[in-house]
């Protein structure tokens, strides 16, 4: 994977602007491995969030457990830090931003615990992911504090983005149905 590499993570751009997928740079030795999976002077080298104010993490029993598309409204509008920390997860995002190059396009990517990749995702996207394996656990570095007022969110099966998701949906949230279809540009 190409991207900016320093000793401690590498940074590798998505297709959408502004979005990265962080990898640690783990030192092995007889015991195992050493990684660093945040730093704040590399996060800031690239001009990235720096501060998070809420770590959170959520869990899903169910393999196919669909949580999304989160995002909350300005001037509340978060960056997230995501990453699975036991099972395995399809994260999807939608860049959202009506002034971004890439707007209204979505990505997606797996991670797992095994990879041990981040998602770093910047404000003013959606967010939302599918779990491939039960048991699944993933956790959040978030930029600001939740703010029940802004909280929004777009519809997973949105015609407009065409999001392919992997497997049938198992379980998903009453919230998660009812969001709209997206409006934006």
């Amino acid at each position: 994977m190409t991207g900016h590499v320093t000793d401690v993570m590498r940074f590798i751009p998505t297709a959408l602007d502004g979005a990265w997928l962080v990898e640690p740079e783990p030192v092995h030795d007889a015991r195992g491995f050493f990684a660093r999976s945040f730093c704040v002077r590399e996060f800031d080298r690239l001009g990235l969030e720096t501060r998070f104010v809420q770590h959170s993490i959520s869990y899903s029993a169910l393999r196919g457990t669909l949580r999304g598309m989160h995002f909350q409204r300005s001037p509340f509008g978060e960056v997230k830090v995501v990453s699975c920390t036991r099972g395995a997860i399809r994260d999807v995002i939608i860049d959202l931003r009506p002034d971004s190059p890439t707007c209204c396009r979505w990505q997606g990517f797996e991670l797992t615990a095994a990879n041990r990749l981040r998602l770093y995702i910047p404000k003013g996207f959606a967010h939302g992911f599918q779990t491939l394996e039960d048991k699944t656990e993933v956790s959040y570095l978030i930029s600001e504090f939740y703010a029940p007022e802004a909280a929004s969110g777009v519809r997973f099966d949105d015609p407009r983005f065409g999001i392919t998701w992997p497997l049938p949906v198992a379980a998903i949230s009453a919230r998660d149905t009812a969001w709209p279809t997206f409006a934006g540009p």
